[in-house]
């Protein structure tokens, strides 16, 4: 933007705020800090959070200085005139210090800094400690910063700033006072922007400044490089086609005309306005992207309360507005869900062109797949025909028996339902009123025959299955007596004897006692063996219900703790004792393991 000698400074340098008056689009966090200087109720620790470029660092450096300034103004802000501002301004300020957390992450470097806060500024009243992108210290120098940052001498302050709060330890959190930074409003961006041209004799329109503010996405740092960028490229001309051209930005006007295209139902004319798209040098995704950019606003168009939401230069909105109301909700909503769907896809196709193709001609045919009646009430229904119609049945099963008049009965077949089928057509004029109101029909008979074929044939599956299994039901209650169930539990014992079941012994050492007829008591002499025995229970149940006849059996399993154990003989002897008996029998053995010094390892 220069033209004299002197060197070239971006604008992002050359603009950025010395005040707090002159921060863009924070004035919660300008206003809190103004009234804790005036009132004096700074804080040891800050943190500034927030996306890139809204001014963390920029509002650090300006209470840094602000702190230390000699003839603070009363509304909190810096004289701009003094030595410590001055020093401030030219960077030989001795107070403030600026550590890239990002190079500067281990905990030497944290132990430097540790060591440099015992030390009292030598002008001013605090020593500024501002650590930037501070979310990439390592855990080490973290818990190594933990106590300074808690209890730092009075002369001292940190601001540390950041991109990515969730990186940082709860512990460090707690410790500062947190200022969250939002994100600069289009409209700010465009003034600061504006006011910027005005200064550097830099013809701007107004829709060039709004794309600009667009794409940088309310970051003010990439605001001012892209227009510095642009400003060099267009020989300090902003207008609105040079903007779209090297912010590789496709115009709006195209997706109005993809979109008359597809109204109309025109695929050729779609096809060919992608290919034109195409040559212009925006690949699919561009096209795809900028479609569903398009149709959300139109959508959002759509109610003049959610108008405000719509993202485009001045010039446009009156041209979305009229579109938006000619154009149907449901296929703004279908549109948009294709769009997403191809956007998803696109990723892993290989002929991205035809891809995009396809999409194109999906929305070209979507209005005839949309079929909504509509009308002045919104939806309405099929309406009823007036006139009197014959309704047709055909192989359709009556549910009573129709007499028909001068005819004998149908004999009945043996397989066969008691209910008879009804001719194959029968036409019946019905009214409307009828038809609308079905309940007039007389039903009754016809539940009530449906009712009894459903009697019957629960009936016949009861007599099938008592005729199958009622003999076998009865005779499994055969009443348990002490001799046949011991002579079943024997049985039964056998079998673990001759699979090695390591349960048989539990089984051989229990006491049967019966209660009833249907019931009997395991008792066992200890918990070990009862744990045998109920671990064989899915086998011993059903085995003894079959072998006693007996469906309803049952029984517990219990142990009786004051049950003696039999006695099983002297233990085995441990290998010490079998040296010291050999010995005894042997005097010699031990003679000779004493001359040798032999001791046995055990």
């Amino acid at each position: 933007m220069n033209t004299g000698e002197e060197k070239f400074v971006v604008s992002a340098r050359k603009y950025r705020p010395q005040l707090f008056d002159t921060v863009i689009g924070q004035p919660h966090i300008t206003t809190t800090l103004k009234n804790a200087i005036t009132k004096n109720q700074l804080a040891h620790a800050y943190l500034f959070c927030g996306p890139r470029g809204v001014g963390k660092t920029t509002c650090a450096r300006i209470l840094a200085k602000t702190i230390n300034c000699n003839n603070q103004t009363a509304e909190g802000e810096a004289c701009n005139e003094c030595e410590s501002c001055l020093s401030f301004n030219s960077g030989q300020s001795f107070n403030v210090h600026e550590l890239d957390a990002a190079s500067n992450n281990s905990v030497d470097d944290i132990r430097v800094l540790v060591d440099q806060v015992r030390f009292a500024p030598q002008a001013g009243k605090y020593k500024v400690y501002v650590i930037d992108e501070v979310h990439m210290l390592s855990s080490q120098a973290f818990n190594a910063f933990l106590k300074t940052l808690e209890e730092p001498p009075s002369y001292v302050i940190f601001i540390l700033a950041t991109t990515e709060k969730h990186k940082i330890l709860p512990t460090i959190l707690s410790r500062c006072q947190i200022f969250d930074f939002r994100r600069i409003t289009t409209a700010d961006t465009v003034e600061h922007l504006q006011e910027i041209c005005d200064k550097e004799d830099v013809g701007a329109e107004k829709a060039a400044l709004q794309l600009i503010a667009q794409k940088s996405e309310g970051c003010m740092r990439d605001a001012l490089s892209l227009m510095d960028k642009i400003v060099s490229f267009t020989s300090s001309q902003l207008t609105y086609t040079n903007t779209l051209e090297h912010l590789n930005i496709l115009d709006a006007d195209y997706f109005f005309k993809l979109l008359d295209c597809m109204l109309r139902q025109d695929v050729s004319a779609a096809l060919l306005l992608h290919d034109e798209i195409n040559r212009l040098g925006f690949e699919s995704e561009v096209v795809l992207s900028g479609l569903s950019e398009f149709f959300r606003n139109l959508l959002v168009c759509k109610d003049v309360k959610a108008a405000v939401l719509l993202e485009a230069v001045d010039a446009h909105r009156d041209k979305y507005t009229s579109t938006a109301s000619g154009t149907a909700t449901g296929f703004i909503i279908n549109a948009l869900t294709i769009l997403n769907e191809a956007e998803i896809q696109l990723r892993s196709s290989r002929n991205k062109k035809l891809h995009a193709e396809i999409t194109l001609i999906k929305l070209c045919y979507l209005n005839q797949t949309l079929e909504l009646a509509t009308d002045t009430n919104g939806l309405t229904k099929k309406k009823i025909t007036d006139n009197t119609q014959a309704v047709s049945f055909k192989n359709i099963p009556a549910f009573f028996p129709v007499k028909e008049k001068n005819k004998p009965p149908v004999e009945q077949k043996k397989n066969n339902s008691s209910l008879q089928a009804v001719p194959e057509t029968i036409n019946i004029s019905i009214p409307e009123s009828k038809i609308s109101k079905p309940d007039n029909i007389a039903v009754k008979p016809a539940q009530e025959a449906y009712k009894q074929s459903k009697i019957g044939s629960l009936q016949k599956i009861r007599e099938q299955f008592k005729a199958t299994t009622g003999s076998n039901t009865g005779n499994m209650l055969t009443p348990v007596d002490q001799q046949t169930l011991s002579n079943a539990w024997e049985e039964f014992t056998a079998t673990l004897k001759e699979k090695n079941n390591p349960a048989l012994q539990s089984f051989l050492n229990v006491q049967l006692t019966c209660i009833d007829e249907n019931s009997f008591e395991v008792q066992c002499r200890s918990i070990i063996e009862q744990r045998f025995v109920e671990q064989e229970r899915a086998v011993l149940h059903p085995f003894l219900q079959k072998k006693l006849n007996n469906r309803l059996l049952r029984y517990t399993i219990t142990y009786d703790e004051n049950a003696e154990l039999p006695d099983t003989g002297p233990l085995p002897l441990t290998q010490r004792e079998q040296l010291e008996q050999l010995e005894q029998l042997y005097p010699a053995v031990g003679q000779l393991r004493k001359s040798l010094n032999l001791n046995l390892d055990l």
